[in-house]
């Protein structure tokens, strides 16, 4: 099993949680292994939603589980994304992430951390 963790439940963070739920079969399928969500970490509350047993307000739940091996970060900005994915990469956990903004500031430092963790840091 794949445990991952979601940093931010916007409409890019809500729309990565519905795929990976709605085709969950399909991904598995193609992966051969299971991929669960372990956290969405997000300030507010979701009540009545399939997230709302995982979401999480503390950080360090994520980067402090050994569980979790992938990170997805969809927040948007620099801080704290920048502070989340580097933390991430240092303690080996492969992120990929939608935040062109990061990935223009600080990219090159994000991918030879990768590099050198021998992990995935992947954007688009």
């Amino acid at each position: 099993m794949i445990k991952i963790a979601v940093l931010g439940y916007g409409t890019v963070g809500s729309g990565v949680v519905e795929v990976i739920q709605t085709n969950g079969d399909a991904i598995n399928k193609r992966i051969g292994d299971v991929l669960e969500i372990k956290y969405v970490l997000d300030l507010r509350e979701f009540p009545g939603t399939p997230v709302e047993n995982l979401i999480t307000h503390n950080f360090d739940d994520i980067v402090n589980d050994e569980e979790v091996k992938i990170v997805v970060e969809v927040m948007g900005g620099i801080e704290p994304a920048y502070t989340f994915v580097k933390k991430s990469l240092l303690a080996g956990k492969s992120v990929a992430t939608s935040n062109k903004a990061l990935v223009a500031k600080h990219g090159a430092e994000l991918l030879a951390i990768a590099k050198e963790k021998d992990i995935n840091f992947l954007y688009e």
